[in-house]
């Protein structure tokens, strides 16, 4: 890493649309080999959201969780809403009519899901920070909280804040009994469960929200009652949304609608992760058709095959294809706890706490965008 690819003036402009995981892993990796590129994101800010539900319960953490573009990518950043692709003249179109042209294009659009989860609106770092020290907030203000949902962002979104304010009180309602993600082993998902109920979690598995519409969300209220289809009622001060996790098409649906889009959004693509059909296009990260979970993880492992196979095409070389690996997943259940597997393989607390919970890889963003943390 790090010499130069010679290519001809002009022949080679690479526009990565997202700036997340994978689109920082593939634009620093570019700006190493002095490929020329633009990164294009609705934010100024990197945003670390595997750290969000801490920015939500801890004052004064979400500033490390928020990263600037323009001081690592300097005039390779562009700060714009992606509204469509022009195929035929090779141009990402923004909102306000500008057309940036390219000559391979790599999309890391990643997902969209209801906050303090994902932050995905337009907003400057300041304003993305205020949202959540907002949240701690009405966090604090609460007593009683509900979090609807227990897959990895529920299951940890009621860890956080029971391990940072044990004496409120946290009931978690999910739609199935078993909790976390499907692809984990059943032995880790059980272990969610207990260390949930050791830290005073209350379970309400296998009922659903009927009445979800009529809650605010996020927002302290002196009385609520969230509802569930099995005529379960819980009087809560506060109501956390932790499911609804979607592929965010947004940008590239309409330039890909003949038979490339996959039923969930995401972008069909083949073993070198081009998208079907279009050999100068990469599909990375969530929006990528791949049959493994959605992780930062694997949308670094993504962008790191895209770009070696961008360089690999200009100096006519045969691609590298991408395999998905054993499953390594950790979750991070308070700054003290958690639980996951690694390759297929059970690991405990101490593994997950010293990998993962304490800081929660933060200071990998950092390093990858080559600032110090504050």
């Amino acid at each position: 890493m790090g010499s130069r690819v010679s290519v001809e003036e002009g022949s080679v402009h690479v526009v990565i649309v997202g700036g997340g995981f994978g689109g920082i892993a593939a634009a620093s990796q570019l700006q190493a080999w002095s490929v020329p590129f633009l990164l294009v994101d609705a934010k100024d800010s990197f945003h670390h959201n595997v750290a969000a539900l801490r920015a939500s319960v801890e004052t004064g953490f979400a500033k490390k969780t928020f990263i600037s573009y323009s001081a690592t990518f300097k005039d390779n950043f562009r700060q714009g809403l992606v509204v469509g692709i022009d195929l035929q003249n090779q141009t990402v179109l923004l909102q306000g009519g500008e057309a940036l042209p390219f000559s391979h294009l790599i999309l890391a659009t990643g997902s969209t899901g209801p906050f303090p989860g994902k932050f995905n609106q337009v907003s400057s770092r300041q304003s993305a920070i205020e949202a959540y020290e907002n949240m701690v907030t009405q966090v604090q203000s609460s007593q009683s909280i509900v979090v609807v949902g227990g897959g990895s962002a529920g299951v940890e979104m009621a860890a956080e804040i029971k391990t940072e304010y044990p004496e409120k009180e946290v009931s978690l309602i999910h739609s199935r009994v078993p909790l976390a993600d499907k692809e984990l082993l059943p032995c880790v998902r059980q272990e969610v469960k207990e260390i949930l109920l050791r830290k005073g979690v209350t379970l309400l598995l296998g009922e659903r929200v009927s009445n979800l519409e009529e809650l605010p969300l996020n927002e302290y209220r002196e009385h609520l009652a969230v509802r569930t289809d099995k005529g379960t009622e819980v009087a809560a001060n506060l109501v956390i949304l932790c499911n609804g996790i979607k592929i965010n098409s947004s940008a590239y649906s309409s330039a890909f609608a003949e038979g490339r889009l996959a039923s969930s959004g995401a972008l069909r693509v083949n073993e070198h992760l081009q998208v079907e059909g279009c050999s100068n296009i990469y599909a990375i990260g969530d929006c990528a058709d791949v049959k493994e979970p959605k992780m930062a993880y694997h949308a670094g492992l993504h962008a790191n095959v895209a770009v070696t196979n961008i360089i690999n095409s200009v100096k006519q070389r045969p691609l590298k294809a991408y395999k998905p690996g054993a499953l390594t997943f950790l979750l991070a259940m308070g700054r003290n706890d958690g639980v996951g597997q690694i390759s297929g393989f059970y690991v405990g607390r101490l593994v997950v706490r010293l990998a993962k919970s304490r800081d929660l890889l933060i200071s990998t963003s950092w390093k990858t965008m080559r600032q110090s943390p504050p």
